[in-house]
């Protein structure tokens, strides 16, 4: 779509999705890679996540998409996960420590805030990473053919010679 309504202007596109929780499904129940999977062949500038949980949480998650992401990762947290009265009380400087801590890692190239984030929370956030070196790119992709329903699958055939394809096994 994007490619037809832009043509040749087609700007820089991002895919950020949300988890449910810490098991780092989608609200649609599909794993991470295999969401990725099916929107990888759009081009994308970068893939990660945003809202859900804090950074803390989502660390774990953004270290996994990195094995397999094959352009920029970006991760928006929340300002830590929700009080019972639905408000955010991590501070910007608990925030930004979660996220110098990923930074420092090598596992982000972009990063921000999302739920409860305020602009102290961006700005500390923006101070913690300073010069900080983003993730490199992940450029040695895998060729195999690799497909999504709810989980990602990779079809290999020098080290699995069968695949079974049928009604309620086909991806």
């Amino acid at each position: 779509g994007i490619d037809e309504v832009c043509g040749q202007d087609r700007p820089p596109v991002m895919v950020s999705v949300s988890v449910s929780d810490r098991s780092g499904r989608t609200l649609t129940g599909q794993t991470l890679e295999a969401f990725y999977t099916s929107v990888r062949h759009g081009g994308l500038m970068a893939f990660g996540l945003n809202c859900s949980l804090g950074a803390s949480e989502l660390m774990p998650l953004v270290e996994d998409i990195g094995k397999w992401c094959e352009c920029g990762v970006s991760c928006y947290p929340n300002a830590g996960l929700p009080n019972e009265m639905g408000g955010y009380d991590q501070t910007p400087e608990e925030m930004a420590e979660a996220v110098r801590k990923m930074a420092e890692k090598g596992l982000v190239n972009i990063v921000g805030g999302c739920c409860g984030t305020t602009p102290e929370h961006i700005r500390a956030i923006a101070k913690a990473i300073r010069g900080i070196k983003p993730r490199e790119v992940n450029v040695n992709a895998d060729r195999k053919l690799k497909v999504s329903g709810l989980e990602a699958v990779t079809v290999d055939l020098k080290n699995n010679n069968f695949t079974n394809v049928g009604e309620r096994t086909n991806v």
